[in-house]
């Protein structure tokens, strides 16, 4: 009787703390992570999610742009006492000081992007990057013409190895002899905002070769697709369609739907559907996926478009698994 009781107790607990969420006023917040809101990548998808929620629905939202590691939990818990919510972290830098406001705070809701926290009042929104990075990696073997391509990532971390992974992988399914040139920007934050690094990374792998350059390091690729423009390299672009940076010279852009991840939050805890819990968005949720424009039309051929889809196909079906670095931090195929 006592464990029922318990039970029953326990069942109630988190039913109030459901109807509570469901009960507060929506006063939206993001805080975005090193390299600001208007980094053409990560963080603007973030960005974009906020404007399309506040566009739909006629609320607004705050936000702030961190200029060092400091202000990730100064942020936080000053947007927490002034009465935003829900609030969300974009980064896996923010888990340890999300951790600490969220412990302070139970009743605002929060969530995090590419990390986890497991608290009742947080979403932890993670993405199967590794699929994304397959399918341009199909499209740079299949437009490679000297058979050698590069990856530029930002901090030397599991998260951006796993996109690196992903793209290899993709590269020699589509073209089993060529050659992955890897670089790294750095190994703290600043790597993610550092373009200047990034046109010399793309410059050095042009020089070995490289025709075709996939970067995964924030506003890092700034550079990284300006020196691939100006080298008479292909680049590919990140989480957000970078096509349209330079169009005709961009292959495409692995999109990373940060811009729904922010706009769910917000538009469930809206609804009163606010749930805490973790999400992992792939492809076959939707998560991640590649950018087909007029600004690169000219650049998919009908063979690189049905090999594409193929591939996503198969990965949606399981035909197709793409290693995770994450998961098992050993690559396959280098």
């Amino acid at each position: 009787m006592r464990l029922k009781t318990l039970g029953l107790a326990l069942a109630g607990v988190a039913m109030s703390a459901i109807a509570a969420f469901a009960q507060q006023a929506v006063t939206p917040a993001v805080v975005y992570d090193l390299g600001g809101k208007f980094d053409k990548s990560f963080n603007e998808a973030a960005f974009n999610g906020a404007e399309r929620f506040k566009r739909e629905s006629g609320v607004d939202y705050r936000d702030f742009e961190i200029q060092n590691d400091a202000q990730r939990e100064q942020a936080l818990r000053n947007f927490a006492q002034r009465g935003q919510n829900p609030i969300v972290a974009v980064g896996f830098s923010f888990r340890a000081a999300l951790e600490n406001v969220a412990k302070e705070f139970p009743n605002t809701r929060f969530a995090i992007i590419d990390s986890g926290v497991d608290l009742p009042n947080v979403q932890s929104i993670r993405f199967r990057e590794h699929e994304g990075s397959y399918l341009v990696g199909v499209l740079a073997g299949l437009a490679t013409k000297k058979n050698t391509v590069g990856f530029v990532g930002g901090m030397d971390i599991p998260l951006i190895r796993r996109f690196a992974c992903g793209y290899v992988q993709g590269v020699k399914a589509a073209k089993p002899a060529a050659t992955v040139i890897q670089n790294m920007t750095g190994t703290t934050g600043a790597a993610f905002r550092d373009p200047v690094r990034g046109g010399e990374l793309a410059r050095g792998q042009i020089s070995q070769g490289a025709d075709v350059i996939y970067h995964a390091s924030g506003a890092t690729g700034i550079g990284v697709l300006q020196a691939a423009a100006d080298g008479g390299a292909l680049g590919i672009g990140v989480d957000s369609n970078q096509n349209g940076l330079h169009p005709g010279k961009v292959l495409t852009s692995m999109l990373k739907r940060v811009d729904n991840a922010v706009h769910t939050s917000f538009t469930t805890a809206r609804a009163g559907t606010w749930k805490a819990g973790t999400t992992v968005l792939g492809l076959a949720e939707g998560g991640v996926d590649w950018a087909d424009d007029s600004n690169n039309a000219p650049l998919i051929t009908a063979e690189m478009r049905a090999a594409v889809t193929k591939a996503s196909d198969d990965i949606k079906a399981g035909r197709v698994v793409v290693h995770d670095f994450m998961s098992n931090q050993a690559c396959p195929v280098q």
